[in-house]
């Protein structure tokens, strides 16, 4: 593939920054602090067993699936669609 101006290992650089992108922003995401009995959004009881599995818990299985659809969309920056990646 010819690269043009890019550096040897330019490929596999941007590949790694996605990637490192992708891990941040999921830790990020992930709940801290102490957890809730009840929801958040919707006030409904949190399972103890969930509230075991998950420290910081702070919505139900419904309203976690609620919120997890609605953060899909906005997935982030791609890369590899940028009308200047290298990877085109």
């Amino acid at each position: 593939m010819a690269t043009g101006w890019a550096g040897d290992g330019a490929v596999q650089d941007q590949i790694d920054a996605t990637v490192k992108d992708a891990v941040e922003r999921a830790k990020s995401q992930l709940a801290n602090g102490p957890g809730l009995t009840h929801c958040a959004h919707c006030g409904a009881e949190i399972p103890e067993a969930r509230r075991r599995a998950l420290p910081g818990v702070r919505l139900c299985i419904p309203c976690q699936e609620a919120e997890d659809k609605e953060s899909a969309a906005f997935s982030g920056y791609n890369r590899r669609g940028s009308k200047d990646s290298q990877l085109r």
